[in-house]
């Protein structure tokens, strides 16, 4: 069972271009899943040592035994969807002759509006780093600009390197898997501070010339996602902004202040790498009180990250 398992992930990675976290996720939910199979102790039903012995009926009793578990609805909602992609896939090998998951209904799940600052606490967020000469200080505004500026998931900016950097072109090659690469631009402000970053920051950090992570931590090793959120915990709480902020919030941000500004729900889902429009259109729901008043070409900007005249004119 366990081939199949690893088949199906290497799928996931090859043909879907899946991230390697949607991978992580999928493996933990699917070998949760193929264990209460292989362990099946109810009356009446042996343990099940093979995918084409899987019927309904344990399907429906893996539902329930998570539910009994008591997870959360959006849990159990992402557990079941892993379970019927699976299933699918099954299927469609000719592993099962069957879909024992077709009828497999997913818990509704209350759809929580996603959290955004406005664009005064942006602009305290990202004063804060840039009032500092010190590496960290150049790596943290880089990072911070980039993050809210573009809009990028966590993941795909710790994860970038320094090639998926021009700066010549103002854009970020950003995303994982070939189908889920995408460029993103960076406007002039955004790539100066980046740039200082690349003459005053990186060298100092780095230990290994072979290193190719484009931000580094203080041991010159790839920053973690726990390290960014370190990060951005520290200047949360420097500026003072109440609430809950963290990197997720900044990209929640730059999707509603997009919005706010006029831009189309197309644009931004673009701008965002969603491969749903449905995934973008919650954004529309997130009120507009915190407008951005600032922007460049659609996108807003805090005042010092503002082009000049003479930058948008010619």
């Amino acid at each position: 069972m366990q081939m199949q398992v690893s088949q199906f992930l290497d799928y996931l990675s090859d043909e879907k271009g899946c991230s390697q976290n949607t991978i992580a996720a999928y493996r933990n939910d699917i070998t949760q899943y193929q264990q209460f199979l292989q362990t099946y102790s109810r009356p009446n039903l042996a343990p099940i040592t093979e995918w084409r012995q899987v019927d309904a009926i344990a399907v429906q009793s893996f539902l329930l035994f998570l539910k009994e578990r008591e997870y959360a609805s959006s849990t159990v909602a992402r557990k079941v969807a892993a379970v019927k992609s699976f299933s699918q896939y099954l299927l469609a090998t000719g592993v099962s002759q069957s879909d024992p998951a077709a009828e497999l209904d997913s818990p509704k799940v209350k759809k929580n509006l996603p959290r955004s600052i406005g664009p005064q606490e942006i602009e305290q967020l990202l004063a804060a780093p840039a009032r500092g000469t010190a590496p960290k200080d150049r790596r943290d505004s880089a990072l911070m600009e980039i993050l809210y500026a573009t809009g990028m998931r966590v993941t795909e900016l710790v994860n970038l390197n320094v090639e998926d950097v021009d700066l010549a072109k103002q854009t970020i090659v950003c995303g994982e898997g070939d189908k889920r690469r995408r460029t993103v631009p960076i406007f002039s402000a955004v790539a100066l501070t980046l740039s200082t970053y690349l003459e005053e920051g990186r060298p100092q950090l780095l230990v290994d010339p072979a290193e190719p992570a484009l931000f580094l931590n203080h041991r010159g090793q790839r920053l973690t996602r726990q390290g960014l959120w370190l990060i951005i915990k520290h200047y949360v709480q420097e500026v003072g902004i109440k609430g809950s902020v963290t990197p997720h919030t900044l990209r929640h941000s730059f999707a509603t202040h997009l919005l706010n500004s006029g831009a189309g729900l197309r644009e931004v889902q673009e701008r965002l790498g969603h491969a749903n429009l449905s995934t973008t259109q919650v954004y529309r729901q997130v009120s507009s009180d915190s407008a951005a008043e600032l922007t460049v070409d659609g996108v807003p900007l805090p005042a010092r990250t503002k082009p000049q005249a003479d930058e948008t004119d010619n």
